[in-house]
């Protein structure tokens, strides 16, 4: 069969069966990705005879004898296509992993189908961006600005990698093939709890091309948490690498290893499990009763009560909360529930492992090769120096890749075989299988006087940690920040993270937090409306400000400081915002509303967190700059060089970035918490600092000219009234053995907090419930801002991320716990169509301890997003509603009693 890719012809058979994006993925062409292989996500994009299709979905064989164009031959970096330069100076991408299907779908747009982007990019999905910058992509609105030497620090300047994203070129995980490669499946249980009775690997292995079949008896009996932290006490070591007992449906049984994808599927299906099923629980409050089904043994001292299936649990209290409800004026009690949602990422969790010169190499989508790499050594008796672990670019993790899930079993495989191993995730295993967030069931009970000040605030939450703990304990005690926010004597915070029997809980955007900030949020609006206050004045007369504690679960000392009131500032904002315009509801039978909520984050977790960073000025004049951090959207790369090149008095593109390289990197807990930032920037500033002193004190000597005379001036040195070129430097260094290299490490310790407040003004139809956004906007503390258009960037993803929890997302579990929406199609994370464009007000500070006195912004701003959609919906219909998602059909469930409510309805 004769093929034309990219305008070179080729003859070629595919597999019987095979689709278009497996195939040229097989030649070569990475740059077309898998999100979904159901033509869902359009992260597959290609041209077939000009026309946008999408290949996962596409036969290879109706590509015969048709032109066929990939990403990689729409142009390269030296030659960009309109569409892809648009991209870039936007820039219209974050972790980059959608934006090849992005590009070759918008490159082929009619003027007309530009002016109706919802119906035209409906089938192109995107998690990072929020879509505007997409949008201004597409339009040719450039955002990306160039830094002065020594002035990058507040410039828009574009990603490092960006000529390679928008090209196809840049590597993710997968983009890579070995010789002698075998491929990893796994085959899941069917049921939600049952013990392994047998396992006959017979079949199995007769399916030709199937090399092994492990099961529990042929991996290391080592029990250790998936969960990445640098302490690893803080979680439970309740997890093997294959177990005799299945505690979830799709918790993994049994691993085969093949030559093909194919062959490794096959001897799944041949395998012949025998179970004993064992009484399941799926609630978290029956798992808690008496005699319910026991999830875990005694053997980890970390599980607090495993007879009533009790992870861990939070009793504080300070003052006394009976007295304060006593003395309250209104008191108000409610429960709020937040469903278990999907990461989404568009890449799949993945890895890859090889040995070499006795090595063992990972390649994986992580946001912490560092800790992977100390997990995989525990396992599998490893000294560090026989191992290294490396991340190339990641597509996307919120989160998701805060686990260790796929690299121990191509691990395994590899020690094993000694042969190159490949193990990626389906969609499907997505949502069935990795770690959503944690399904959240709070009652908040608050006392005020008539005038609004809090005298009495008691929580009670119940946290779905699901059949394995990792992160339930971390996640239940970040939930205090809702309790942080704001001032009362008298605060009671008791919660439980509970096992049931259920897909494990993890690590998602907001950690622990987000569940919460909708309780408390939608809680303080129902207070306010009972003592007949503008619920913004109710939080004015509460938050806590400069010269407050921040008080949550003790009143004792800690490291979070703050020093300005940029939480009183962001409420202040949005107000002015929202009472700018009136937005007018589309039509008479729509309700108009408006909703407002705050939140509070600290800028780096609680647990210990480190990173080291290393600056060296090269024979070629660049400086290299050597970070362990994981880029996968969040911005960290370009933020990292934009410190060190200010602090070096030159330009990003003197700054060559290397990074989440075990073997090339110094130690770092990863990207996560909005640490990339706060802690790696830290590391990276004082290396940076360090290398820049050592300059200027070697520039001084040699010109005989006081060092405090002495500045960077981008390839060279001032010293007084001479400049001397750092050739000339490097060269008289390199003469006396002399390197201008430092490295530094950063801690997470002290912190700072960072505020957001989110307004919504939203449009509610009365008959079918659908919901309308017409106005959103958001304030954040963001203190000094590295870079402007990132930082806006990574508020609207986070509100687009927002409000899919808030509005569709929902991992529904049938009566037996399996998932029954587990893909894109019935899932639902927000398209094009159902994202407004986000208001983004910033609010400069100078209290931050974070490099040049940033903050992190990709992690905060996704909390209050929930409970101001709550509130804007009470608003316009006078119903409250108190569970998540706010789906069209559950409003339309209560409106009948607001149907006919004038327009802006208040109660």
């Amino acid at each position: 069969m004769t093929y034309i890719v990219n305008g070179r012809g080729f003859d070629e058979e595919p597999a019987p069966g095979q689709c278009l994006r497996t195939f040229l993925r097989q030649l070569g062409h990475h740059g077309v990705k898998k999100g979904c292989d159901a033509g869902d996500c359009g992260a597959c994009t290609v041209w077939v005879d000009g026309t946008p299709v999408h290949s996962c979905i596409t036969p290879a064989f109706r590509a015969e004898g048709r032109e066929v164009t990939t990403i990689e031959g729409l142009g390269s970096p030296g030659n960009l296509h309109p569409v892809q330069r648009r991209f870039r100076d936007a820039p219209g991408f974050q972790c980059g992993f959608c934006t090849a299907g992005m590009i070759m779908t918008s490159a082929a747009f009619t003027e007309a189908q530009k002016e109706d982007l919802p119906r035209a990019l409906k089938g192109n999905l995107c998690r990072c961006t929020g879509y505007r910058a997409i949008e201004d992509a597409v339009r040719g609105v450039a955002g990306v600005e160039t830094a002065a030497p020594g002035k990058a620090v507040g410039t828009s300047v574009g990603a490092p990698a960006a000529d390679d994203v928008v090209t196809g070129r840049a590597e993710f995980t997968m983009d890579t093939y070995m010789d002698g490669m075998l491929h990893l499946k796994v085959l899941h249980s069917p049921h939600a709890h049952a013990r392994i009775v047998s396992i006959d690997r017979t079949a199995a292995l007769a399916v030709p091309g199937v090399q092994r079949v492990y099961t529990w008896e042929d991996v290391p009996r080592k029990r250790f948490t998936t969960a990445i932290h640098t302490d690893h006490l803080v979680d439970p070591d309740d997890t093997f690498v294959l177990d005799d007992t299945v505690r979830f449906v799709g918790q993994r049984v049994v691993a085969v290893l093949a030559d093909t994808v194919a062959a490794a599927e096959e001897g799944c299906r041949r395998v012949v499990v025998e179970y004993e099923p064992l009484p399941a629980v799926f609630d978290p409050e029956e798992a808690m009763a008496e005699g319910a089904p026991q999830l875990h043994g005694t053997a980890d001292p970390f599980v607090r009560d495993p007879v009533h299936n009790i992870l861990f649990e939070l009793h504080s209290h300070i003052g006394d909360v009976d007295a304060g409800f006593a003395e309250a004026d209104v008191v108000h009690e409610g429960t709020y529930s937040s469903p278990r949602v999907q990461h989404a990422h568009l890449e799949t969790h993945g890895s890859i492992a090889w040995m070499e010169d006795g090595r063992l190499n990972v390649r994986t989508s992580s946001q912490s090769p560092s800790i992977a790499k100390v997990k995989l050594a525990y396992l599998f008796a490893l000294r560090p120096d026989q191992l290294r672990v490396f991340c190339k670019r990641v597509g996307g993790g919120f989160g998701g890749k805060q686990e260790v899930i796929s690299e121990d079993l191509v691990a395994l495989a590899t020690l094993d075989t000694g042969r190159p191993v490949c193990f990626e995730y389906t969609r499907e295993e997505e949502f069935t299988t990795a770690s959503p967030r944690h399904p959240m069931t709070l009652t908040v009970r608050l006392g005020a006087k008539a005038d609004g000040t809090l005298t009495a605030f008691q929580v009670r939450n119940v946290s779905n940690t699901g059949a394995y703990g990792n992160h339930g304990g971390e996640t239940l005690f970040a939930g205090g920040a809702a309790v942080m926010i704001y001032r009362c004597p008298n605060k009671k915070y008791d919660a439980y993270s509970v096992y049931t029997n259920t897909v494990p809980s993890g690590a998602l955007r907001g950690y622990g937090m987000t569940q919460p900030a909708f309780a408390v949020e939608s809680a303080m609006d129902e207070l306010a409306r009972a003592l007949h206050m503008d619920p913004l004045d109710l939080r004015r007369r509460n938050i806590v400000r400069p010269g407050d504690p921040l008080v949550a679960m003790h009143d004792g000392p800690d490291d979070v400081m703050f020093t300005e009131d940029g939480l009183g500032k962001c409420i202040d904002l949005v107000d002015e915002a929202l009472a700018r315009t009136a937005d007018e509801p589309p039509g008479p039978e729509w309700l108009v509303g408006t909703g407002v909520a705050s939140s509070l984050h600290e800028t780096a977790p609680p647990t210990d967190h480190v990173s080291e960073a290393w600056v060296t000025l090269g024979d070629d004049l660049v400086y290299e700059l050597s970070v362990g951090t994981v880029e996968f959207g969040e911005g960290t790369s370009t933020a990292h060089v934009q410190i060190a090149a200010d602090q070096l008095g030159t330009t990003p593109e003197r700054i060559r970035l290397v990074q989440s390289d075990t073997d090339r990197t110094g130690f770092d807990t990863g990207a996560f918490a909005s640490a990339g930032l706060f802690v790696a920037g830290n590391a990276v500033l004082r290396a940076a600092n360090a290398v820049r002193d050592r300059i200027l004190e070697f520039a001084a000597v040699h010109t005989g000219v006081h060092v405090v005379l002495c500045s960077m001036d981008d390839d060279g040195v001032v010293c007084g009234d001479r400049r001397v070129s750092l050739a000339e430097l490097v060269a008289l260094a390199r003469a006396r053995g002399i390197r201008f290299t430092a490295a530094r490490r950063a801690y997470g310790s002290p912190r700072s907090v960072t505020s957001n407040t989110q307004g919504f003004r939203i449009a509610v139809h009365r008959v079918t419930g659908e919901i309308r956004i017409l106005r959103s906007v958001q304030a954040t503390d963001a203190a000094v801002v590295i870079n402007p258009a990132q930082v806006r960037g990574q508020v609207e993803g986070g509100v687009a991320q927002g409000i899919g929890f808030a509005l569709t997302e929902n991992h529904q579990v049938d009566a037996d716990g399996v998932m029954v929406n587990p893909n894109f199609r019935n899932y639902r994370i927000p398209t094009y169509a159902d994202v407004p464009r986000t208001e983004v007000l910033l609010v400069e500070s100078s209290d931050s301890f974070g490099p040049m006195r940033s903050k992190g912004m990709a992690e905060c701003c996704i909390n209050p997003v929930a409970p101001a959609l709550a509130n804007a919906l009470h608003d316009a219909t006078g119903v409250r509603h108190r569970a998540l998602p706010l789906t069209p059909e559950r409003i339309y469930g209560r409106l009948a009693g607001s149907r006919q409510a004038p327009t802006g309805r208040t109660t």
